[in-house]
């Protein structure tokens, strides 16, 4: 199968170039960029020298891309807003898409307007697409030929959460979570909040009090609860590459410890990128870093009566790109670790 990414030259294409040149079951064949065309892969990402196979970045023109008849499945490494540009055409062209971007991972376009300050530039195309996490999305997704692929943050909150809302084992009416992001997560660009003087020995909370994930978290949840659920999101930017870590505080569950553990534990038994700890362990991003695997725990605080959830993955593997990945495993019937492990 031809793989194609478009929107090659940040972290998460940098990511999936560099997974994708291994995996054993596809022919990465165009990577595109347009402020690096005609420029060498190994050339702008040395780590991949070697092993680029003769790459070079090409112009990204939606047209071109769609009509080239060596392109079976496209990845979309763009910014929000941009990659409907690209998916459309692709879509239409009859290839396979994986959107990385927020264009795609909610239902509503007002809500879509509502978070991102824009009207969707497809709205029409909302519902033909599919929100997909690999381990908990029902079947039937495979059918589509567009995929949205979800965020960072609300991987690392919904794959914990999901399961237990929708089988009623948690209280969802106060839910209150904090997460911490590596700088990474706000990807390859020029800005003062991201210069190493800056976030060095610094964190702090941002996206207050309507983060842009905000909308695709309670959605999300929402839909499985079947009924409308409301969360306090506060996100953090800390001072590390890559990352995050999330701490979920469900309020006045009484102590379902065991029904929460045999819910996940049934929910993800047969899931090889999860990881469930046992009570009172606490993942740590140290340890997912560079893998597609997401570590999540809780614990009860019997003086609340406060059931604490913790989990950590890397933003730009299990968060993004890895992720991305496994779906198309999944989508391909190749095996799901293909290329991740």
């Amino acid at each position: 199968m031809n793989i194609g990414i478009v929107g090659a030259s940040g972290y998460s294409g940098e990511v999936l170039l560099s997974l994708l040149l291994e995996h054993p079951n596809i022919s990465l064949t165009t990577v595109t960029s347009r402020s690096l065309a005609g420029e060498a892969v190994a050339s702008v990402f040395p780590s991949l020298r070697n092993r680029d196979k003769g790459l070079k970045f090409s112009p990204s023109d939606p047209s071109e891309l769609a009509a080239s008849p060596d392109l079976d499945l496209v990845f979309l490494a763009l910014p929000n807003g941009v990659a409907s540009e690209y998916a459309i055409p692709l879509c239409k062209a009859g290839k396979k898409v994986i959107d990385l971007s927020a264009d795609f991972r909610l239902t509503s376009p007002e809500i879509y307007e509502e978070y991102y300050g824009h009207p969707h530039p497809e709205p029409e195309w909302l519902s033909k697409s599919a929100y997909v996490i690999p381990e908990i999305t029902p079947g039937g997704w495979q059918s589509q030929q567009l995929i949205a692929a979800p965020g960072c943050y609300p991987t690392s909150i919904l794959v914990p959460l999901l399961p237990l809302v929708k089988s009623k084992t948690i209280d969802t009416s106060t839910i209150i979570i904090n997460s911490i992001s590596g700088v990474s997560g706000a990807g390859r660009k020029v800005a003062e909040d991201f210069l190493y003087c800056e976030r060095n020995e610094s964190a702090k909370a941002y996206g207050l009090v309507k983060h842009r994930h905000l909308s695709e978290i309670e959605e999300q949840l929402s839909l499985s609860a079947g009924t409308k659920i409301i969360v306090q999101f506060t996100p953090h930017l800390a001072p590390m590459s890559r990352g995050i870590a999330t701490t979920i505080v469900v309020s006045k569950t009484g102590n379902c410890l065991d029904e929460v553990y045999e819910v996940w534990r049934k929910s993800y038994a047969d899931s090889p990128f999860v990881s469930v700890m046992d009570p009172g362990q606490t993942p740590d991003t140290k340890w997912v870093c560079q893998t597609n695997r997401i570590d999540f725990s809780a614990i009860f605080d019997p003086r609340t009566e406060n059931l604490i959830i913790t989990s950590a993955e890397d933003n730009l593997m299990k968060g993004a790109a890895g992720q991305a990945i496994q779906i198309m495993n999944i989508w391909s019937g190749f095996e799901e670790t293909a290329g991740l492990v």
